[in-house]
């Protein structure tokens, strides 16, 4: 609640105090009027009598008023006004004076929460404050080995100072935007539409999976055998998962003898569905067979033709207002509600990641950090050593720190390099780390396909996933799996990151574009120009203040200042399921 409604709220307040005492004076003066003629009589005597009595009753109660209403501004002047405390206000108040009272809808202006524009535009300042960073920050570092280069000690040392003060003025200031962000008094409304939206999609999901009669049901095929690892695997269901949804059809997975597990999928998570798992059906075809074919068999994404407008990046028109209100990235919102209805633990594998977690005392705060390496080196990714990872783990700490006391800065490290873990203790001596070699030595491409090698992998996505914070590189399908899981345990995780290389992104997608929001004209080699409205189909984003990407109206290529784009959502029609009631 802003300050105007706190003060609103207190001035009728104070109305209902003096509505009493022109009662009070109403019966101390009304005999007196009617009695003018004649003597005071006992009658009157008797009223002056109940009239002080009660005096003294609203005296009291205007003392409790006064209490309440003292207490009622502390808690607006702290910003923690919510609708749980106006409710505790007005029923206080008439529990006192027995008198119904209705502060003017301000109840359900409080659980309607903000508006989408106001949250789209609260996300977006404190990217700002990001990426004005990034861009002061790159720009001084050239200036300090300038400095380095042309023998200038003193203003290399000089711009290292500005660059720490700035730091810090940068952590104070994303410090304050989530303070205030809090103290507005919409994180019971953020925290009720997550639940509210997230089961909307599951229960959809659970109707879809879970057809009257399997005979009859419209299927879709699914081999989850593709030829890569397990995060790119999973991401491969998912994809099927969506292509289901999107076709109205049920996801039938085929996972026997799954490289991960021979005994299949639901040896590790619970069945896709609890009423059909059969893939039969009284006719069948290749994607994209017709609406009236029973069974479709789904290809990987790389071999799909036609391709339909439904794919990752894409989200639902009938849920994107309630999506980009609520999520600062609503597209990895919606792959992650996907996640969540899939990756759901049989008890026994939930049991085994519950004891690892107690085994290694996994508490926060803890950042996750995930280094990946062997495959993935010189050919997706290039090669990041440790030090860079911890640069954005101790700013991760850094800011905690400005806002309270860090007994321990832990680190869940998890990689497929088994010299890592030593390498950070050694280096770190000041920080807690938690993780496994055994599981990075399984992760290992000859040791991949195993049991245990299955067992570290889950371990790792859940501890990166319940971090408080991210770090590690995007080109990676672990990675971007464990951020996918994170959203749906949070509001919105969509800042709690750090990527070392790519801007997020899934395997197969459709295009991914921004929209121009402020014209600019290249002038630095490698620049282009665009007007406000321009499309543009973004590459990365150089974490120097500065995005690649190509003007779709001008063709030209290259490099343009990230502030100055948001991203253009591709809102397509998906089924509405009105057969799932929406919750009130």
């Amino acid at each position: 609640m802003n300050l105007r409604s706190s003060n609103k709220i207190l001035a009728q307040a104070a109305i209902i105090l003096f509505f009493f005492w022109v009662i009070a004076l109403i019966l101390l003066t009304r005999p007196l009027l009617n009695n003018q003629q004649s003597e005071v009589s006992i009658d009157v005597l008797q009223r002056l009598s109940k009239a002080v009595s009660e005096l003294e009753s609203l005296k009291v109660r205007n003392q409790e008023l006064q209490w309440i209403l003292t207490n009622f501004s502390h808690e607006a002047q702290s910003g923690k006004i919510n609708e749980n405390v106006v409710e505790r206000l007005r029923s206080t108040l008439e529990d006192k004076i027995r008198v119904p009272i209705s502060f003017g809808g301000l109840e359900k202006k409080l659980t309607d929460g903000p508006s989408k524009e106001y949250e789209v535009k609260r996300r977006a300042i404190y990217r700002g404050v990001q990426e004005i960073w990034y861009f002061v920050q790159q720009e001084l570092e050239k200036l300090k080995k300038k400095g380095h280069d042309q023998n200038a000690p003193e203003l290399a040392s000089l711009i290292q100072e500005i660059l720490n003060s700035g730091k810090e003025h940068e952590i104070v200031l994303l410090n304050d935007l989530q303070e205030l962000s809090s103290m507005e008094g919409h994180d019971a409304w953020r925290t009720t539409e997550s639940r509210a939206l997230s089961d909307l999609v599951q229960r959809r999901l659970h109707y879809l999976q879970n057809p009257v009669d399997c005979s009859k049901a419209r299927k879709l095929v699914c081999n989850l055998n593709k030829s890569c690892g397990y995060g790119c695997q999973i991401h491969h269901a998912a994809y099927c998962f969506i292509m289901a949804y999107a076709t109205k059809r049920t996801l039938i997975l085929n996972s026997k003898k799954w490289r991960y597990h021979r005994g299949g999928w639901e040896k590790v998570f619970l069945p896709l569905s609890d009423t059909c798992t059969d893939p039969s059906g009284l006719d069948r075809s290749n994607w994209p067979g017709t609406n009236e074919t029973q069974v479709i068999e789904l290809p990987i994404v790389d071999m799909l033709s036609p391709r339909p407008p439904f794919l990752p990046l894409a989200i639902p028109r009938d849920l994107s207002d309630r999506m980009i209100r609520l999520h600062g990235d609503p597209q990895v919102w919606w792959i992650g509600q996907f996640m969540k209805y899939l990756l759901r633990y049989q008890p026994e594998t939930q049991k085994m990641l519950d004891q690892a977690k107690e085994k290694m005392n996994f508490k926060m705060p803890v950042v996750g950090v995930h280094v990946r390496r062997t495959d993935k080196v010189g050919t997706e990714a290039a090669f990041h050593s440790i030090d860079e990872y911890m640069l954005f783990v101790a700013d991760f700490f850094n800011k905690l720190e400005m806002k309270e006391k860090v007994p321990v800065r832990r680190v869940y490290l998890a990689s497929d390099d088994p010299s890592v873990l030593p390498e950070a203790k050694k280096k770190y001596p000041d920080y807690e780390f938690l993780g496994d070699v055994s599981i990075a030595k399984g992760a290992a491409v000859a040791t991949r396909y195993t049991d245990s090698s299955l067992r570290g992998i889950l371990v790792d996505i859940h501890m990166l996933a319940h971090s408080d914070h991210l770090v590690c590189t995007f080109s990676s399908q672990v990675c971007r799996l464990a951020y996918e899981i994170m959203q749906t345990l949070h509001p919105d995780a969509s800042s709690k990151f750090k990527s070392l290389d790519d801007i997020y992104y899934y395997g197969g997608q459709g295009p991914h574009q921004q929209t121009a929001i402020y014209s600019h004209k290249g002038h630095r080699t490698g620049e282009i120009s665009m007007e406000v409205g321009d499309v543009l189909g973004i590459a990365g984003n150089h974490w120097d203040g500065y995005s690649k990407g190509i003007n779709e109206r001008t063709k030209q290529s290259g490099l343009y200042p990230s502030f100055k784009a948001v991203d253009k959502y591709n809102i397509v029609d998906f089924p509405v399921y009105s057969e799932v009631a929406v919750a009130a």
